[in-house]
């Protein structure tokens, strides 16, 4: 994911990659193998996603937006709750009987998220900040996203500054264990 544009165009962008994914992983049949595959992919994506979203979208909503803290904090937890979800999902095959089950949680809980973010964070965030500073937040955006973990770590800090300072470290040790296991390779 890095799709260019601020920070709204950009996220709503990872927004339609993850349903797209949703939405592959749900037309295979139950036990395929590329369940998996996939499923590693869409952990991934929305692992990288959350981060960047957290050292940078929720701060600068809680700056910028009435009443910021409180949607933030609405977010966060979102966030603990997919998290959640994803670590559980790292440890079951498609032919387990809890993998479609879960893959249908964690959808509807990203979807319900999603729509929120999109129809109510997102143009409030719209109006409170410059056409600029939209722009800068995309690029930190961008930038978090390509060395954020890769795998879920729900017991790690999800606001600045301390997620700030070990997300990178995390995400190194994630992508030499993809590197070394093959996974995220098409």
């Amino acid at each position: 994911m890095g799709h260019g544009g601020d920070v709204i165009n950009e996220l709503t962008a990872d927004h339609r990659e993850i349903d797209s994914l949703f939405a592959r992983i749900q037309a295979l049949p139950t036990g395929d193998s590329q369940r998996r595959r996939l499923a590693d992919t869409l952990t991934m994506e929305l692992v990288r996603h959350a981060v960047a979203e957290e050292e940078h979208l929720y701060p600068a909503v809680r700056r910028y937006v009435d009443g910021g803290d409180d949607i933030a904090d609405k977010e966060l937890s979102d966030h603990g709750e997919v998290e959640r979800m994803l670590k559980e999902l790292e440890d079951l095959e498609p032919g387990d009987s809890r993998f479609d089950t879960l893959v249908a949680e964690l959808k509807r809980s990203v979807t319900t998220h999603v729509t929120d973010e999109e129809n109510r964070l997102f143009p409030l965030l719209a109006n409170s900040c410059s056409r600029e500073k939209l722009q800068e937040l995309g690029e930190f955006i961008r930038r978090a996203k390509e060395t954020a973990p890769t795998r879920p770590h729900p017991a790690a800090p999800d606001t600045p500054p301390l997620s700030k300072l070990l997300a990178p470290g995390l995400g190194m040790v994630d992508r030499i264990r993809d590197l070394l296991s093959g996974r995220g390779r098409g």
